[in-house]
């Protein structure tokens, strides 16, 4: 690829990649750093609903103060760029338009901000890299491809457990492997009442929103993770929600494999994750019948087989993340991206919720998100989580039961409801006639 190459070439010439920051975040300002080390890349603008906040990332990496503009219109922000400056903007939608921006990174971890932003990026022709993977498991496979319809690109960012994984099932597929399970290390056992309230002081401590920490320890973003690297790859959730086996590195290749080979799966072809100490790592357990094969494994790896594990043992989130932006802007390649829909992150009453209240979304004290197969949640007519958040409840809903269109309404008016419901229509129009 030689993107170091290219990167160092944009660099001699002026005009490094220039990139908005949406959301200045954990995720984003590290994101920020990052890019501030690389050459042939640099932050131009930062959107966030506190500005002081990309103003404080944009001080702590060296840039004068003067330099910096905090801008009130998208004009003040084009104006700025055109100048040299870099600029911070309460508004997000003002990066997708400026002519000065080549591509935007979405981190506000927001489904419905997520849609709305992707969608003007793809309007006005920018690439739009997603750290937002709840957008992604929502809405993925209409903007992955209204993006190539328009001419540019939609994609999941490397770093995240949906790019590595991603990346290991390509290696495998192009090493003429089956890959028979992908997978994460969870480095905490889900909790399916955590809240917010109760993970306050733990998220405080490490500069966290508490319910952002509060859906990771709930599963919900293991769920969403796994069901986007589902729908890029076509690999399936053995059962709903996953086995979730506390499995160790030297145990993946007997526990993590067919029912037939020994193991727990009722299929091949999973996504899964455990909760053993190998966490952050990510894996691929891959298969092979071929004797030839099987002999240089055995001498490269002192691997029995037929069933190898491929194992990194880290994924460094936001500081992979240019890796996907280079590959974006200079190689229009996407990092992760479906194309249609495997499976389903639905919402689940994390507590028993009374008729007609209105429910919050994501790491909230509601709800929290279990994966199905998308076939499956369509038959229990069940709420996707991305579109969860603002709904209403028709009935009482108990703890443990799935959020349905029987029980619940969503809230129509927001836009990544509209855009899920054009998704739907046009993937309804691709299934076989019965």
């Amino acid at each position: 690829m030689e993107l170091v190459r290219k990167l160092r070439r944009r660099q001699a010439e002026g005009r490094p990649i220039s990139v908005g920051l949406i959301g200045c975040g954990q995720m984003g300002s590290g994101l920020a750093h990052t890019i501030n080390n690389i050459e042939g890349m640099a932050v131009r603008a930062i959107a966030d609903v506190e500005p002081a906040r990309g103003v404080t990332t944009f001080l702590d990496m060296g840039v004068p103060g003067e330099r910096i503009c905090t801008a009130e219109s998208l004009g003040e922000v084009q104006d700025a760029l055109a100048a040299g400056q870099v600029a911070v903007a309460p508004n997000a939608e003002w990066l997708t338009q400026v002519p000065g921006v080549e591509a935007n990174v979405e981190a506000t971890g927001v489904p419905d901000v997520g849609a709305y932003l992707a969608v003007r990026s793809i309007e006005n022709r920018k690439p739009i890299i997603m750290l937002n993977v709840e957008t992604d498991i929502t809405v993925g496979a209409y903007l992955s491809r209204r993006a190539r319809r328009e001419g540019t690109l939609y994609t999941v960012a490397s770093g995240d457990e949906p790019g590595v994984c991603k990346m290991l099932h390509e290696q495998a597929v192009l090493m003429g492997f089956e890959v028979v399970c992908l997978g994460k290390c969870k480095n905490n056992p889900i909790d399916l009442t955590m809240t917010p309230q109760r993970c306050e002081a733990e998220a405080r401590s490490k500069d966290m929103n508490p319910k952002i920490l509060a859906s990771f320890i709930d599963g919900t973003k293991t769920m969403v993770e796994m069901a986007a690297v589902s729908n890029a790859t076509g690999l399936l959730p053995d059962v709903p929600g996953m086995h979730g086996t506390k499995v160790e590195v030297d145990e993946l290749t007997r526990i993590f494999v067919p029912k037939e080979a020994g193991g727990i799966f009722t299929r091949r072809g999973t996504v899964e994750y455990s909760t053993g100490s190998f966490a952050p790592g990510v894996f691929a357990i891959v298969y092979t019948n071929d004797a030839r094969i099987r002999k240089d494994m055995k001498f490269i790896t002192r691997a029995d087989g037929p069933y190898y594990l491929h194992y990194r043992p880290y994924h460094l989130c936001d500081l992979e993340t240019p890796q996907s932006i280079a590959e974006a802007v200079l190689l229009d390649e996407v990092t992760v991206a479906a194309e249609t829909m495997h499976s389903e992150v639905v919402a689940v009453a994390k507590r028993d919720l009374e008729a007609g209240i209105k429910i919050e979304g994501i790491g909230s004290p509601d709800i929290y998100g279990r994966i199905y197969l998308y076939q499956e949640a369509r038959k229990l007519k069940a709420v996707p989580l991305g579109i969860a958040a603002g709904g209403t409840t028709k009935c009482e809903i108990g703890k443990g039961q799935v959020l349905s269109e029987a029980n619940f309404a969503a809230d129509d008016t927001t836009f990544i409801y509209k855009l899920r419901a054009q998704q739907d229509e046009m993937l309804a129009r691709e299934e076989p006639v019965s």
